[in-house]
């Protein structure tokens, strides 16, 4: 069984064991979260929800919070000298899918 999910705004297509990366989400390491569904598949049937599929749900258990990797954001003006350098970090949700519920 594989389903289309959707955590923070984006969908993601996912399986039973996979680890995705989400944006931080308001849950302790070790917790179990309920993820919404927009389509569920198998070899030989498809849900498709409009716009979740009713009684369906992805169960997933958060493995930790992260950063990510540092973008380095650059401004400037020209023939004025104005320049400016600026970072940023994205806090990272770490989530494995632990079951796909269908009813």
């Amino acid at each position: 069984m594989e389903a289309i999910i959707q955590v923070c705004g984006k969908q993601f297509p996912v399986k039973k064991g996979q680890k995705i990366v989400v944006d931080r989400i308001d849950a302790e390491a070790g917790s179990e979260i309920k993820l919404e569904v927009l389509a569920c598949y198998s070899d030989d049937t498809i849900k498709i929800g409009q716009p979740l599929v009713t009684g369906a749900q992805a169960l997933a258990k958060v493995i930790n919070h992260k950063r990510g990797d540092k973008i380095v954001v650059s401004t400037f003006k020209r023939r004025t000298g104005y320049h400016k350098t600026r970072g940023h970090r994205q806090e990272l949700t770490e989530l494995e899918i632990t079951d796909i519920q269908t009813n």
